[in-house]
Formats: C-alpha cells, structure tokens, sequence
C-alpha cells in the first residue's frame, strides 16, 4: 500500500470517527456534522479505491460521478448509486443555514455510509 492511499484511509477513517463519536452525544448533539462526516468519509474511501485501481479522479464532491469512474473496476457497487446520491448533499447543502439535519436523517446516513465503506474495505484488502 503506498504511502498517499494510506493517508486516504487514515483521512476517511478520522472522517468516520467524528460521525460516529457526534452521533452518540447525548447533549446538544450536531448531526449536520454527523451528516457532513458521513459524506465526506465516502469520498475519501471512493478515491482511495480509485487510487487503488490507478484511475484518475477530479477534486469533486459527487460521489455519484466518482461511481461512475470506478464502474469499470467495481461494477457490483453500482447499487449504492441511490445512497451516495443522498449523501452528496450533505457535502455541502448541511453546511449552510436552510437546512437542519435530525436523529432519523444523521443515523440514516451513517448506516449508508458505514456499508459503503465496509464494502471499500473490503476491496482494498482491510479488515
């Protein structure tokens, strides 16, 4: 594993971390972070496993257009195609006021986050 795909994974990993620590917060918890979190670990882990397959990627937040770039190395995952399309949203959209992330809204979009990358990991050869 070269050192720039490690450092992905480490990034997704502190991504995923933050979401999960936010999620359990009993006081004032802020699940517009958890949701941006969420977001934003699935998009280090869809360009690790780009950078694993040696396919090029644009600085870009559409994890539905990342998908399409590894359709050819990771066909099957094209049924997250309607989850990642939910969680590009929170990229950006959570971010700014308009919008309010809930409970039900923050737990959902971790559970799609920690199956896709559960399944990234799985491709890269992690436990």
């Amino acid at each position: 594993m070269t050192a720039t795909l490690q450092e992905w994974i480490d990034k997704a990993e502190g991504d995923f971390g933050t979401a999960s620590r936010e999620l359990q917060v009993k006081q004032m918890p802020n699940y517009d972070a958890v949701c941006f979190h969420t977001q934003q670990c699935v998009e280090k882990y869809l360009k690790a496993r780009l950078l694993a397959a040696d396919i090029p990627f644009p600085k870009i937040h559409d994890l539905t257009a990342l998908l399409t770039l590894l359709n050819p190395a990771e066909p099957e995952w094209e049924r997250f195609r309607p989850a990642l399309a939910l969680l590009t949203d929170f990229a950006v959209e959570v971010r700014y006021p308009g919008f309010a992330a809930d409970q039900e809204v923050a737990e959902e979009m971790y559970e799609l986050c920690a199956e896709v990358r559960q399944a990234v990991r799985q491709s890269l050869g992690l436990a």
